[in-house]
């Protein structure tokens, strides 16, 4: 069977192109429709069909776009309202893709409409099965998303509906299965997936806490409750798009890839109020930034971060880029709904100081220099996620993770200088550029982060393991 896993690794995404016989069918594609539209070209294959699994939360699907580019017919699953065109699939029925067979299978809890889809090969064997957010490697949709939406659809009501759709429509089926999921390890959609993102059925059964053969309901619900984070706030903002429609990305990009002067960049910024978004190397924006930026590097777990820290999809923003990423920005902006993009400033921070115009910094100390400086008494603030402080932290710290901390400012030391680090670097230089963007400009960011600190006796480790 000839089917293709095209993995996005800043959201831990997964779509799938499936080709038969000059018929194609794309799985949960990205916002970018075109790498799809020239693959299906490449194979001279037209595209049939666009599958969706179900509303997603984390990411903008390119299933409408998608649709008006090929003329593809969208498929949801039984229960599914979308509000544009879409075959609402029934519980069981089939679709052919050349010689490949698709079977939609309803299996509800991550969503009331999410639904799995068995893959028959041309001898009409059964050969994979596109699980979406219902079955991960090692873990299962999480059950809490609907509620933003549905109050009735409490976390308690779908993780029960998921139990029984894993038991009585997944757990049946052969063990030979190849399980395709829609994410890996760093999705906000579940919380303990494996980097794996792929696995045998029948491997899953045997290893998989949620698959347990003994497990009763009840036990279900518990430990998949249990640990589980809030959601970001921008996830059921992009349900509401995957559900009512979105601009075309090829809009979204010619209003965002607009070169800014100076000038121009500062009057956007004063007659919109937008977030002037610098997506550099951290390294970069420590020695020079425009004051009031902040950083969210386009190398690390860009659209992620977006999303949580910015929260609001409709907030205006301009861009500080490397050259010739704009385009890059623009689209991963888009990929999870932060359409509003309004420029970025041509010619970067050399063309800001050559217009005279003011650049900021942030302190920063190796962490030799850190070791150096703990040997007296400092304060110390950890960025980490609550699972990394607990597996091991600097002595005395204090941990207010990076994802909220528009709701901690009153946490963060008001006088005198603190040590900021995270585990590498990065998000330490998010959250001080947040920090310096609301007023606080006592930070000490730490270069390389816990993982540069080589003084054990400056760290306690626990025995927690590492979330």
């Amino acid at each position: 069977m000839k089917i293709e896993q095209l993995y996005t690794g800043c959201i831990a995404q997964a779509a799938y192109y499936l080709e038969s016989n000059g018929e194609a069918a794309i799985f949960d594609p990205l916002r970018e429709v075109q790498p799809y539209i020239q693959k299906a070209a490449k194979d001279n294959a037209v595209i049939k069909y666009i599958f969706e699994t179900h509303f997603h939360a984390d990411f903008v699907s390119g299933h409408q776009d998608l649709a008006k580019k090929t003329g593809a017919e969208i498929v949801y699953g039984p229960t599914a309202q979308p509000e544009f065109a879409a075959l609402i699939a029934a519980d069981g029925q089939e679709f052919t893709v050349g010689d490949y067979t698709i079977k939609a299978i309803h299996t509800p809890g991550h969503t009331l409409e999410s639904t799995c889809y068995l893959l028959f090969d041309e001898n009409k064997k059964p050969h994979a099965i596109i699980t979406g957010d219902t079955l991960f490697i090692g873990d299962v949709g999480r059950p809490d998303l609907a509620q933003a939406l549905t109050s009735e659809l409490t976390r308690e009501v779908l993780a029960s509906h998921l139990y029984d759709s894993l038991r009585n429509k997944i757990m049946v089926l052969p063990d030979d299965l190849i399980v395709y999921p829609s994410h890996g390890a760093g999705s906000a959609c579940g919380k303990n997936m494996s980097k794996e993102t792929t696995d045998t059925l029948g491997n899953q059964k045997a290893t998989n806490y949620a698959l347990r053969a003994d497990m009763t309901k009840e036990e279900f619900i518990s430990e998949l409750l249990n640990g589980l984070g809030r959601p970001p706030a921008y996830f059921p903002q992009n349900v509401l798009m995957n559900i009512k429609g979105y601009s075309s990305l090829d809009e979204v990009l010619k209003r965002g890839i607009q070169p800014l002067t100076p000038e121009a960049f500062k009057e956007v910024v004063a007659e919109t109020g937008a977030v002037m978004l610098d997506v550099r190397h951290e390294d970069d924006f420590i020695k020079e930034h425009i004051p009031g930026s902040i950083f969210i590097g386009l190398h690390g777990g860009f659209a992620p971060w977006v999303g949580a820290l910015l929260m609001n999809v409709e907030r205006p923003i301009v861009l500080i880029t490397p050259e010739g990423k704009e385009e890059e920005a623009v689209t991963r902006l888009a990929r999870v709904g932060f359409d509003n993009t309004l420029g970025y400033l041509k010619g970067g921070i050399a063309v800001w100081k050559a217009a005279g115009l003011e650049t900021d910094s942030i302190r920063s100390v190796s962490p030799e220099e850190f070791e150096r400086a703990t040997e007296k008494e400092c304060v110390v603030v950890d960025s980490r996620k609550p699972g990394e402080f607990e597996g091991g932290h600097v002595i005395g710290a204090v941990n207010i993770p990076l994802d909220f901390v528009n709701e901690q400012f009153e946490s963060v030391p008001q006088t005198g200088d603190f040590y900021l680090h995270c585990a590498g670097g990065y998000r330490s230089v998010i959250m001080a550029s947040i920090l310096k963007a609301r007023g606080y400009h006592n930070m000490i960011n730490v270069e390389k982060g816990f993982g540069g600190i080589k003084n054990t006796a400056v760290k306690t480790t626990l025995n927690t393991p590492v979330a």
